[in-house]
């Protein structure tokens, strides 16, 4: 006859040897390390050389000495960076807006599967992204040009007198369409990506409460990708602030209406590479970061707030 025994508790497990643990522990760093290594020698490097060489300055006598934080001091009193400041500032207000709102209207329409040849469309914004930013800068300023350019032809054959786009009241509104033409399609994309993984579900619901098609927009599609549209803004406001490519290419056609410190980018550039002032260039540099962050923190907290 066979005695069944009692089963036995299972006690805890053992812990792993102290070997096996420090194995473990070092994996994580050894799937990140990589990415650890390229971020700090590519991004923290060049910002901590930067801060770095904001602290001193290159004197005539006595050649570079530790001034501290002088420079931050001047930048603070610098006319020609707060006016630069100010225009990119009045560019973000009004071109950012227009080009988010013209991207949002085109995601809409390509979401709404009313438009016909909606594939040749979507291709078709998305493709001036596609262009590098100096190459559609210089198409464009050539079809600004009044004696060689697509305004010169038109007022030649219709005898027009259009006012010069590259002149010293028109060229930042030149510049917004420049930048306007070459985002659109890229916000266009964030926008429509965001749609289509709407739930249809939501959809449903809307057209048993008798939803049109505005109200659908409203009250369904634009809460939807508030999260996109956040990050569209957030990379435009990074950009606006960024501004370079476009003014410094116009500069060589419109020279008396971009000057060196037209943008803070373009004046820290003219700064370090033809006033030879690379102390004083980090300083702007590093002020305009400052400022751009704390302005797309606020952009991030005032868009993810609920209720809004």
């Amino acid at each position: 006859m066979t005695t069944l025994q009692p089963p036995v508790a299972a006690g805890p497990r053992p812990a792993p040897p102290p070997a096996r643990r420090d194995r473990r522990s070092w994996t994580g760093w050894g799937f990140i390390g990589p990415f650890v290594a390229v971020f700090a020698v590519v991004f923290l490097a060049p910002i901590a050389y930067s801060v770095y060489l904001s602290l001193f300055r290159d004197q005539l006598i006595g050649g570079t000495t530790f001034v501290g934080l002088e420079n931050y001091q001047q930048a603070l009193r610098d006319e020609n960076f707060w006016a630069a400041l100010g225009r990119v500032s009045l560019f973000l207000c009004v071109q950012v807006p227009i080009m988010l709102g013209i991207a949002l209207l085109v995601a809409l329409a390509l979401d709404s599967g009313r438009l016909y040849g909606k594939n040749f469309f979507r291709i078709s914004i998305f493709l001036p992204y596609a262009v590098p930013a100096v190459v559609a800068t210089l198409m464009w300023g050539f079809m600004y040009g009044t004696r060689f350019g697509l305004v010169s032809d038109l007022n030649s054959a219709f005898g027009l007198s259009l006012p010069n786009p590259l002149s010293p009241d028109l060229v930042l509104a030149s510049i917004g369409n420049i930048v306007t033409w070459e985002f659109v399609g890229y916000n266009m994309l964030i926008f429509y990506s965001a749609l289509r993984v709407i739930p249809h579900s939501l959809y449903e619901a809307a057209e048993i409460d008798g939803a049109g098609q505005i109200r659908v927009i409203t009250t369904v599609k634009l809460p939807a990708i508030r999260g996109a549209l956040v990050i569209a803004t957030i990379f435009s406001v990074i950009g606006s602030f960024q501004l370079f490519n476009e003014p410094s290419v116009l500069q060589k056609l419109a020279p008396n209406a971009i000057t060196t410190d037209y943008t803070p980018n373009y004046y820290t550039y003219s700064l370090s590479f033809s006033g030879q002032q690379h102390n004083y260039s980090a300083t702007v540099a590093i002020v305009m970061g400052l400022i751009t962050m704390v302005i797309a923190y606020v952009v991030q907290l005032r868009g993810m707030r609920k209720g809004v």
